[in-house]
């Protein structure tokens, strides 16, 4: 933890903020005489402090803009759409960014340098614009170059769609790392799949979320580049043929049913400083024969595209609906698909430089396994290498096993993937065949060794699970492979240890080890929340965005008056901006001054998004009661998708939104509470959101949640934890304090324990106000004419078991709620708590967790372009 900085030196604030704050203060001081309610003075600190603009590299800016909107766009000024000026922008970037491409990619080429390749089945990038003006340092030029030519940058970056490439946490991750690896200068590619339409857009109707394709890129995308020289041809289905030497010798040999063409597209990711340009190479699927000629000649105009459609089906939508066979096999599908094509991309980069000599392949490639949806990479490294490039199964098995790493992201059971055996008979027969092996030989070289003629220990280790249909344990194969296994948190690590794989930590006792996720600063500070930022660069200098741990300054500030004044200036103006786009999405009314508290995150029942509507429904029944209770004014603010077939997490929303339309127009409880449910969930909603949160709600069960990273951004805005001690949030209270956050709940091994013998019928029957809202869900209160609409909650909570404790964690999670708003009256105390939080982020940048992936994991040195 970053020391408090001397006493001496928390006495003398720099210069600039001195001059800069002494506005603030005689604004503030004006603004206490004003009533209870009325907004504060807007001093404008954070604006105060802009940052002097190069008008010859403004010129130079407008010059290129208005050159690629003729040139490259086709149009003119006088009658460009919004959309054609940002299509001009990312335009006038791209100039700069492809040629630090080539500057990277030389020197990586010359150096012949490692590389780790991420493979990933999300990378939730979002939009690019803003983020690669500020990494280029051209952002406020840009803002200068297009107020001169009439436009307001950020209605001309609101023209950029959300590219739809991920679903949640896991995806963002991804996306933040391949920002770090840029900027701290590590040989990288990213791998992962070209989805057409994302994860989905989600639209609320009545309340209810309806699924609607996300086509983010309709239109085309000026960031990527196609590379038709890198298409590669993926085999799939077919069978297997035992073929016999005339030596003797028995080889295998795979004939594909079908094959499939992968045509990758390459997004830049533009290092902070122009440091270095990353790719991420996303994979596109086409029939290798995209248009049947003879059958459309003979009149099957439908069936002549039959192929073309089937195939570009696998790459048209992130995480299809698993819960049908043809889900099943779609999903198994585009995992293969991907990985297969990454790795013929890896093997056609390697052998550039090394002509088929894979003596050196271990030394020059690390692959990092993002989750277990790109596993079956391994034995399709497996088979390249024996079926196409001739090596025997033990030199290949050598060469796999010193590539591949492993990170999990999840204890749930259901998570961890697990394949039907006939599935891989039917789309994978080959793969089958070495997993097959791989398992024979561990099973016989390892586990005979430490547990011999124990049949239990081996079905429990086995990477194939016996049973009425036998299956693949992808998260075995994983661990069996990998050189290192990482979970994302320290407590999550120890469980993933302890509890999920302890028999493999037995037998591999320096394989797992822990990286705590983290989060770029540049996307999550410098970009979203300019005004902090400005704070930043007066107090911790301007190379903060690059050392997170020299925001830790501001906290030697977090007790003067005029810091704290600027501080929730700064967070009044990101409540204001957000307050504006909850009007114009659901059109509520909600006030800047209320406590802002956010759950953002993907719905399940283990975040618990339903605790949270409980509280908030307990909150309403009291203000009933009593309208004048003596409590801060709160709006919660909900976002969220839930998977499609995901019905509970689906009625979950359902519930929220109906509480929502009856508290927010409930004239009884004087607007002291309003709830609202922000549709469509994603990165650029996040950016408006995350700096104007008050709290942070991450509630899971404790034991659950692997890491969380929406915990590291809001604590960087400012936010205060109200949570559990479980994943990040744990490590994010040791840096912060657990003074200025709100822990509750059962711990870990409170968790455990309980779950042995637990009934929530006893929470239910021995809490009436508990109770009393539960019953609520029954009625049509909140659902007019329709009694029982909200009753599977319920029924999950008590019929079904509460299996996330929900109601266990109740009666503390409520008195959390009340200690926060009782901070939340103490305005010098609640502000000295942001800034604490904020300052104190600096081990949660994701520069920090590349590092250690790069030390302890990869043996990755950084390369200077």
């Amino acid at each position: 933890m970053a020391t408090k900085a001397p006493a001496t030196k928390t006495a003398a604030a720099p210069k600039a903020a001195k001059t800069a704050t002494k506005t603030t203060a005689t604004k503030t001081t004006a603004a206490k005489a004003a009533p209870a309610k009325a907004a504060p003075v807007k001093a404008a600190p954070a604006k105060a402090a802009s940052v002097a603009v190069d008008k010859a590299a403004v010129e130079q800016f407008k010059a290129s803009v208005l050159n690629h909107l003729r040139t490259t766009i086709g149009t003119s000024q006088e009658k460009a759409s919004k959309l054609a000026w940002w299509q001009a922008v990312v335009a006038s970037c791209n100039e700069e960014i492809f040629g630090l491409l080539t500057d990277t990619q030389k020197t990586h080429a010359k150096n012949d340098t490692r590389a780790v390749h991420y493979l990933s089945a999300e990378f939730l990038m979002g939009r690019l614009t803003v983020n690669n003006l500020t990494n280029l340092e051209k952002f406020e030029v840009a803002r200068e170059a297009l107020k001169e030519l009439g436009l307001d940058i950020n209605e001309v970056c609101e023209e950029e769609p959300d590219m739809a490439l991920g679903n949640g946490g896991l995806g963002r991750l991804a996306a933040c790392f391949m920002d770090s690896l840029a900027t701290c200068n590590y040989p990288c590619v990213g791998y992962g799949i070209h989805y057409e339409n994302g994860l989905f857009r989600q639209e609320i109707q009545s309340g209810k979320q309806f699924e609607r394709p996300d086509s983010w890129r309709e239109y085309g995308c000026p960031w990527e580049v196609c590379r038709p020289e890198s298409v590669q041809n993926i085999p799939l289905g077919g069978y297997v043929e035992t073929q016999t030497a005339p030596d003797g010798t028995k080889s295998s040999v795979w004939h594909p049913a079908t094959v499939i063409k992968a045509v990758p597209w390459d997004i830049p990711v533009v290092g902070y400083r122009k440091s270095s340009v990353a790719i991420l190479r996303l994979w596109e699927s086409r029939a290798a024969e995209s248009f049947n000629w003879d059958v459309f000649n003979a009149g099957g105009y439908v069936d002549a595209q039959a192929e073309k459609s089937l195939t570009e089906t696998i790459s048209k939508v992130l995480y299809p609906n698993d819960s049908t066979e043809a889900g099943k096999e779609l999903r198994l599908t585009q995992q293969y698909f991907f990985c297969a094509a990454s790795l013929r991309d890896i093997l056609r980069r390697y052998n550039r430089t090394h002509h088929h000599d894979y003596s050196e392949f271990a030394k020059k490639i690390a692959i990092q396994l993002n989750d277990t949806h790109p596993t079956i990479a391994i034995p399709e490294l497996m088979r390249l290498l024996i079926d196409e490039e001739g090596l025997s199964f033990d030199a290949a098995w050598d060469i796999t096993s010193k590539s591949f790493n492993y990170t999990n992201h999840t204890l749930l059971p259901e998570a961890l993937e697990k394949w039907p055996v006939y599935l891989f008979e039917k789309l994978l027969p080959r793969h089958l065949e070495i997993i097959y092996m791989i398992n024979h030989n561990f099973l016989t070289g390892v586990v005979d060794k430490i547990w011999p003629g124990n049949n239990e220990m081996k079905a429990k280790l086995s990477v194939i699970e016996e049973g009425d249909c036998r299956k693949v344990r992808m998260a075995n194969l994983c661990v069996i492979t990998s050189g290192r296994v990482n979970g994302v948190a320290k407590i999550h690590s120890q469980l993933v240890k302890d509890d999920l794989f302890p028999e493999y930590a037995q037998i591999w006792k320096d394989k797992f080890c822990n990286v705590t996720n983290g989060v770029t600063p540049r996307r999550w500070l410098l970009s979203c929340n300019r005004g902090l930022a400005a704070l930043y660069n007066e107090v911790s200098g301007k190379d903060w965005a690059l050392n997170l741990d020299s925001c830790s300054k501001l906290k030697a500030y977090a007790d003067k008056k005029e810091y704290q004044d600027r501080f929730m200036q700064i967070k009044y103006e990101n409540k204001v901006a957000l307050a504006k786009t909850i009007k114009e999405l659901v059109g509520v009314d909600v006030d800047p001054n209320a406590m802002f508290d956010v759950q953002v995150k993907r719905l399940h029942e283990y975040k618990r998004q339903h605790l949270n509507l409980l509280y908030i429904m307990s909150l309403y029944r009291a203000l009933l009661e009593n309208p004048d209770m003596d409590i801060p004014s709160q709006v919660f603010i909900f976002g969220a998708k839930a998977a499609p077939a995901y019905t509970l997490a689906k009625d979950i929303i359902y519930a929220i939104n109906a509480v929502a339309d009856k508290v927010n127009n409930d004239l009884r409880i004087k607007g002291k509470l309003k709830v609202v449910f922000l549709p469509n969930y994603r990165v650029s909603l996040a950016e408006k959101i995350i700096p104007a949160a008050d709290i942070s709600e991450q509630i899971s069960t404790a034991g659950y949640e692997a890491s969380g990273t929406s915990n590291m951004k809001l604590s960087m805005n400012g936010a205060l934890t109200l949570g559990t001690m479980d994943g990040a949030n744990i490590e994010i209270v040791d840096f912060a304090g657990i003074e200025n956050n709100f822990i509750f709940g059962l711990s870990v091994d409170e968790v455990k324990e309980l779950k042995k013998h637990y009934n929530p019928w006893d929470y239910y029957n021995g809490n009436q106000e508990l109770k009393a809202v539960i019953d609520w869900l029954d009625t049509d209160y909140f659902t007019p004419g329709q009694p029982g609409a909200l009753s599977s909650i319920k029924n999950s909570l008590l019929n079904l078991g509460d299996p996330f404790l929900v109601l266990a964690d109740f009666a503390s999670y409520k008195e959390a709620h009340q200690r926060a708003q009782q901070m939340y009256k103490d305005k010098a105390r609640w502000a000295k708590a942001a800034i604490i939080n904020s300052a104190t982020m600096g081990n949660f940048s994701s520069d920090r967790s590349i590092h250690d992936y790069a030390r302890d994991i990869w043996n990755l040195k950084s390369q200077k372009i």
